[in-house]
């Protein structure tokens, strides 16, 4: 394997591991998993006042609960289909431009 090779792949390598770590999944994952867990926490002993203002539904619990099974969603999505790098363009032949 020629020396150009061993460099292409190895930026193929490093291109692919780019599009996983700035995967937009991972963020949105992250952020909703970490405000779920505060709001969750928020929700778990309520005041009377906080109560009342929602009518007896706590309102706290329950969204942070979803808050952090949509988290949970994204960040199971992103290890069950991760990103790929995109696809190089095929490198044309400079005898071959037509125009």
């Amino acid at each position: 394997m020629s020396d150009l090779q061993k460099e292409v792949s190895e930026l193929e390598r490093k291109s692919a591991t780019a599009a996983r770590l700035f995967d937009i999944r991972r963020i949105i994952g992250g952020l909703f998993v970490v405000y779920g867990v505060i709001v969750t926490i928020a929700g778990l002993s309520p005041s009377d006042a906080d109560l009342k203002k929602a009518e007896g539904v706590h309102i706290n619990l329950w969204t942070g609960l979803a808050m952090l099974a949509l988290g949970l969603f994204f960040l199971v999505w992103m290890k069950l289909r991760p990103a790929e790098a995109p696809e190089a363009e095929p490198e044309r032949e400079q005898g071959s431009d037509a125009g």
